[in-house]
């Protein structure tokens, strides 16, 4: 005698609909222009191994580098190359890394939150999370955050390589088309 599972199929219920976070992932672009800021008093170019490891995440899933820029931590100047990066059609991502932390300098959080139009604040609490699992309470003084400005996706995530790996490789790279995608809709 069949059972009642026999005849269901083995796929997961989704409370709010019957699409598959994988579904919703795999109808997002595939490629997406994307900008990257550094935040750093000491970095160039050259000495930012950071900024060179989330160009390297992402032009491995064949997204674009659109722009890259070394600021200082200064909010105004911060804020002022968001704004302009967020005219830039281009993009559909910013991934900005380094000024998350509490030191009188770290001013990257003050200087982007005050530009989102909505804000993802699963980003910041799965990213601390994540950290807390990694490091242990210094987790907490992250201050990552993520949300929406002008049609584009903004990622802001500590400077260090281990932050930078952790937000790409769990968090940016798998979410980036799925989140691109609903801000297209």
């Amino acid at each position: 005698m069949a059972s009642q599972h026999d005849s269901q199929s083995h796929m997961p219920e989704h409370r709010h609909g019957s699409t598959a976070p994988s579904e919703h992932r795999a109808r997002g672009p595939l490629s997406i222009g994307c900008g990257i800021i550094t935040c750093s008093d000491t970095r160039t170019p050259e000495t930012d191994k950071s900024g060179q490891l989330i160009r390297e995440f992402l032009t491995k899933e064949g997204h674009r580098i659109e722009a890259y820029h070394v600021v200082k931590d200064e909010p105004l100047d911060v804020q002022k190359l968001v704004q302009e990066l967020g005219r830039n059609e281009a993009l559909g991502a910013i991934i900005i890394n380094g000024g998350t932390g509490i030191s009188q300098r770290d001013s990257t959080f003050e200087a982007v939150d005050g530009l989102l139009e909505k804000r993802l604040v699963g980003f910041g609490e799965i990213f601390r999370y994540l950290s807390y699992k990694d490091i242990g309470s210094p987790a907490m003084l992250s201050r990552a955050t993520a949300g929406l400005y002008q049609g584009k996706v903004i990622f802001s995530i500590p400077g260090s390589s281990g932050a930078v790996r952790l937000a790409m490789e769990a968090l940016i790279i798998p979410e980036l088309p799925h989140i691109v995608g609903e801000m297209q809709k």
